[in-house]
């Protein structure tokens, strides 16, 4: 499946190519590992982006629908 990544507001959104991906981050929108070797998306805002986030394409495009995990 492919998500074309489309501008957000106050976002820059980079994708991250399964062998881009080294290490093991956290999804916020689903509180799920993303492990190495995972293409995903990383959502950095334009403000703060030491507070960059790694998403599953699928959480990233359904976070509006959801709610908060922690």
């Amino acid at each position: 499946m492919v998500f074309d990544l489309e501008p957000e507001d106050g976002y820059e959104l980079r994708r991250i190519q399964p062998y881009q991906a080294t290490k093991t981050y956290l999804c916020p929108g689903c509180n799920r590992d993303l492990p190495p070797g995972l293409g995903h998306m990383v959502a950095v805002p334009l403000d703060a982006p030491d507070l960059r986030r790694h998403w599953h394409y699928g959480c990233w495009h359904a976070r509006h629908r959801r709610t908060p995990r922690g």
